[in-house]
């Protein structure tokens, strides 16, 4: 089977746009860090927090919609 040779010099229109958009904005990308920095990048925590967090959490029912009578 003869594969077709594939056109490295394309790029697609959501590409160029991309390309485009950071290229006249330069801090967007910076931006970007930032926000994924605010949402994942969280401090650690220690071993004495782990432990009481662990100890304060309250077992849930094994069907939480379900009334005790």
């Amino acid at each position: 089977m003869k594969f077709l040779k594939q056109n490295h010099k394309y790029e697609s229109d959501h590409s160029l746009f991309i390309k485009e958009l950071k290229a006249k904005n330069p801090q967007i990308e910076a931006g970007q860090q930032a926000g994924r920095s605010i949402l994942w990048d969280k401090p650690s925590t220690s071993l004495d927090d782990q432990a009481r967090n662990k100890a304060s959490t309250v077992k849930q029912q094994a069907y939480v919609y379900q009334n005790k009578v």
